[in-house]
């Protein structure tokens, strides 16, 4: 049986280059439609979308930049103000989407790209797609759709009902991040201590 992947990906040759499968599915292609509406100059748009051979795609335009991600890896630490002034973009940005109804539910260094010396936030609607086209199972199995180092704790406990404070604490893991050397270390959120351990004492009164 041939695999539909490269049937789509053989079909949009002459226009596009596949690169990842975002999710199957009706329901995929309405939350990517939906995603299409937001335009913000600091949300990377979408070009196109469809659904051809049972698979769902969408295109966006290329970012001659780099990501926060390679920015980190070569400075390791930013400045204040430099941190702040993305972190401010991309909040403008998370602010628009969510009065439009639209969580990220991704937010992490490697989403946010440099096009012209701005900070723009890409992969917006596909973990959100992702989730529509999963339904019920991810609830069933426990996956919880994001980066681990980044998810809110009810976002990694597999919460399907988040909002839009869960993107806010991912900007602000990504912020912290930004700004702390050596390099952003944080626990899963399945083992963060909840409190403080009360010190158990032998001695004698």
């Amino acid at each position: 049986m041939a695999d539909p992947f490269a049937q789509l990906a053989a079909a949009l040759a002459e226009q596009y280059t596949i690169e990842r499968e975002a999710g199957v599915g009706g329901m995929a292609l309405s939350e990517i439609r939906v995603t299409a509406h937001l335009h913000h100059p600091h949300i990377l748009p979408l070009f196109d979308s469809g659904q051809a051979g049972g698979l769902v795609y969408y295109v966006m335009p290329h970012v001659e930049g780099e990501a926060l991600r390679q920015w980190l890896a070569r400075e390791r630490q930013l400045p204040v103000a430099t941190a702040i002034e993305i972190a401010r973009a991309v909040a403008g940005a998370l602010d628009y989407a969510h009065r439009h109804g639209v969580i990220h539910r991704d937010i992490k260094p490697e989403n946010i790209l440099f096009q012209d010396g701005q900070a723009v936030v890409a992969d917006f609607g596909i973990a959100l797609a992702l989730s529509a086209a999963a339904g019920s199972r991810l609830t069933e199995t426990g996956i919880s759709l994001g980066t681990p180092q980044y998810m809110s704790p009810e976002q990694a406990t597999g919460d399907r009902a988040i909002d839009a404070r869960s993107d806010i604490y991912s900007l602000a893991a990504v912020l912290y991040e930004m700004t702390s050397n050596p390099r952003f270390r944080k626990r899963s959120p399945r083992c963060r201590p909840t409190g403080s351990r009360r010190r158990s004492s032998s001695r004698r009164p």
